[in-house]
């Protein structure tokens, strides 16, 4: 019998996986959980196998769980289920540790192959994270950041507008998003936010 454990933020996310497992006689569904933190300290209580964990979530998102689970509990498996499938989603999430990831959309059919391929150990992928994982595989390395896009993201990191940023450094506030398109393209992501991120975590800010 594999015992799961559903970590969604949303009762009726909750609800209809929990309808899904049900009839299955080889899982039983041993609880919920609402957050991160409550997910790492259900699955310790109630024992389980597999832990399905979506990624956004209040007090701590899904990829600071996976990270606190593998660490205090390495039996136990963590099928991410989500409705993001970015690179600053799916990235995190694998090097954290989860053996599986999954999008919402997934027919009920494949997910409950997922979370039994899961709690043997196996990984699992959803085709369209399986595609951008092999391209980021396949893509060559970007260019590191020049000098100049440091200190744009450095200004952005601190809170500045484009504006702002383009005063700082006297140049064109055009020349300001320029650079924070070569940015994002270097380094994967869509957004300011992401490639504040993103660069924290490759040690390009500190």
């Amino acid at each position: 019998m594999i015992r799961l454990l559903i970590v969604d933020d949303h009762p009726i996310v909750r609800g209809g996986l929990r309808a899904a497992f049900e009839t299955e006689p080889d899982i039983e569904v041993a609880g919920e959980a609402a957050t991160g933190r409550e997910g790492i300290e259900r699955a310790a209580a109630l024992g389980v196998d597999v832990v399905l964990m979506d990624l956004r979530m209040p007090e701590m998102d899904g990829v600071a769980a996976i990270t606190a689970l593998r660490s205090s509990h390495p039996g136990i498996k963590t099928l991410v289920l989500t409705t993001f499938d970015g690179d600053v989603d799916v990235l995190p999430a694998i090097e954290a540790g989860a053996t599986g990831y999954l999008l919402k959309d997934a027919p009920t059919e494949e997910l409950l192959r997922a979370v039994r391929a899961a709690a043997a150990g196996e990984p699992v992928l959803s085709p369209s994270v399986a595609s951008r994982l092999m391209g980021q595989v396949r893509r060559p390395v970007k260019a590191a950041l020049t000098d100049r896009e440091i200190q744009v993201l450095t200004l952005v990191a601190g809170g500045a507008s484009n504006r702002q940023a383009a005063a700082k450094l006297f140049i064109s506030e055009a020349s300001i998003k320029t650079h924070l398109l070569h940015i994002y393209d270097k380094l994967g992501v869509r957004d300011r936010a992401a490639a504040v991120g993103e660069a924290y975590r490759r040690g390009l800010l500190s």
